[in-house]
C-alpha cells in the first residue's frame, strides 16, 4: 500500500456523512492512556520505542532505542474552509481537513463557519511518542485514538486543550496534527527521529469523515 497523498485539492475528496467525535476536556484525568499535559518542554523526555526483538536472541541492553527525536515548529492555518498543516520537524506538508463539505469547500474563502473539522486521515508513530506545545497559547484540539490497528470511528476522542499547557501522546496512540480554534496557530512539535508512521484513510475505509468540533460549548465534561 503506498503512502497517503497529503496535499490534493479538497474537491478530489467525494460527500460523505459525518461521524461526531466527542469532545472531551484534557486534564490529568482525562488524558490518561493517551499520554499526558505538559508544563514545561524543556525538562520533558520523549518516549523513544525499542528496536523489536526478531527471533530468539535478545538486543543487546542499552541499544535499539538511540535514533533520538527531531524537533520544529507544526503550523495549523486555516486557508478558506481549508485546514493546513506544515511540520518543519519532518517537512511534513498536509491537508488536515475541512470546514465543510470537500465538494463545496473553498480554499480562497470562507464559506462555511468554522466550527468543526471534517477529518479524512488518521496515523500513528510506532517509533516514539510526541509531544505538542502550544506556542501562541491558544485553545486548540487534537484528536485521538488508542493503539491497534482495528480503529473504528467510535474510537475516536478529541481532546479540547486551552493553550496553557502542552499534550503529549505515547507511541502507537492515533492522531492527525493539531487544530486551532483560531486562524492559525503555532506549536513546539518534538517526535522521534525515525518518523515510521501507519495511516488510516477514514474516508475510504469507513465511508464517512470525523466531524471534529472546534467551539468550547460542545465540550462533554466526564
Amino acid at each position: 500500500m503506498s503512502a497517503p497523498q497529503y496535499i490534493f485539492e479538497a474537491s478530489s475528496k467525494p460527500s460523505l456523512p459525518w461521524h461526531e467525535v466527542p469532545l472531551i476536556r484534557a486534564t490529568e484525568e482525562t488524558v490518561k492512556g493517551y499520554g499526558c499535559l505538559v508544563d514545561d518542554p524543556n525538562s520533558f523526555e520523549i518516549e523513544i520505542t525499542r528496536w523489536p526483538q526478531q527471533g530468539w536472541r535478545p538486543i543487546d541492553d542499552g541499544t535499539g532505542d538511540e535514533g533520538g527525536w527531531v524537533e520544529g515548529v507544526f503550523k495549523g492555518t486555516w486557508q478558506g474552509d481549508v485546514l493546513y498543516g506544515e511540520n518543519e520537524a519532518v517537512n511534513g506538508h498536509y491537508v488536515l481537513g475541512w470546514a465543510a463539505d470537500p465538494q463545496k469547500a473553498c480554499s480562497d474563502r470562507q464559506s462555511a463557519p468554522r466550527d468543526q473539522v471534517l477529518l479524512w486521515h488518521m496515523n500513528y508513530h510506532p517509533d516514539g511518542g510526541q509531544l505538542f506545545y502550544p506556542l501562541d497559547k491558544r485553545p486548540f484540539i487534537v484528536p485521538v485514538a488508542l493503539p491497534g490497528d482495528n480503529l473504528t470511528p467510535d474510537k475516536v476522542v478529541a481532546f479540547w486543550c486551552e493553550g496553557d499547557r502542552g499534550l503529549y501522546i505515547h507511541a502507537g496512540i492515533w492522531h492527525e496534527g493539531i487544530f486551532p480554534v483560531e486562524d492559525n496557530q503555532r506549536f513546539l512539535d518534538r517526535q522521534g527521529a525515525v518518523h515510521a508512521r501507519v495511516s488510516a484513510d477514514i474516508g475510504k475505509e469507513f465511508g464517512v469523515y470525523l466531524a471534529c468540533p472546534l467551539r468550547a460549548d460542545k465540550i462533554k465534561d466526564f
